[in-house]
């Protein structure tokens, strides 16, 4: 893989990274409600559930769910009732429980799952990998390594888009110290994720 290459895609592949979805949401709530750090080791969930897709897709087996409507579909249905939960955990959560824990991780695993689970929830999320990393790859050459190379950059910069989205939840845990602004902000992500869930629910294979 040449150097030509790599400039077309870490631009290309940094602004899939760092495009709002469901994940990116996660990190910004996370760190608003529990803090920087903890939202950024719950994002390990996420790289884990990618790096399995990219696995996947180097082995060709995404062409299974590319051809397989009913496979897809289930997926999605899936993906959205469990954003549609999560956006009514957050509808519902009390403020005044989250404050008395004075910042204490609240069950960062579980947090790490929710972020697993959001990523593995998406079918197109590893459509995008299929239909992306190819461009990349040039046949005349083996296509195992490059596929790694380009997968590790990816998670590298996906890594990147994790704390960035974190650092911003940070900064906007200022504007939400109060009960009633942790619940406004609650309430709004709920709202957004309820969005993602019905923009997955209406999502076609390519």
């Amino acid at each position: 893989m040449d150097l030509a290459t790599l400039a077309l895609f870490l631009p290309a592949c940094f602004a899939l990274n760092m495009a709002p979805g469901p994940n990116n949401l996660l990190s910004v709530s996370n760190s608003t409600r529990y803090g920087y750090r903890t939202a950024c080791v719950a994002g390990v969930g996420r790289l884990l559930a990618f790096a399995g897709m990219i696995a996947l897709t180097s082995a060709g087996l995404a062409v299974v769910l590319q051809t397989s409507e009913l496979l897809f579909y289930g997926i999605k249905i899936v993906g959205a009732a469990y954003l549609f939960y999560l956006a009514w955990q957050l509808w519902r959560a009390d403020p005044g429980v989250e404050n008395a824990v004075n910042g204490v991780p609240a069950g960062t695993l579980t947090l790490a799952r929710q972020e697993f689970l959001v990523a593995a929830g998406n079918p197109k999320a590893i459509l995008i990998f299929t239909a992306f990393l190819p461009q990349f790859v040039d046949p005349n050459q083996a296509v195992t390594p490059q596929f790694a190379v380009l997968g590790a950059l990816f998670l590298a910069l996906e890594l990147i888009a994790i704390g960035a989205y974190a650092y911003m939840g940070l900064h906007m845990r200022r504007w939400f110290a109060k009960p009633r602004g942790q619940r406004i902000f609650n309430r709004c992500c709920a709202g957004l994720l309820s969005a993602a869930a019905s923009v997955l629910l209406m999502a076609r294979r390519a």
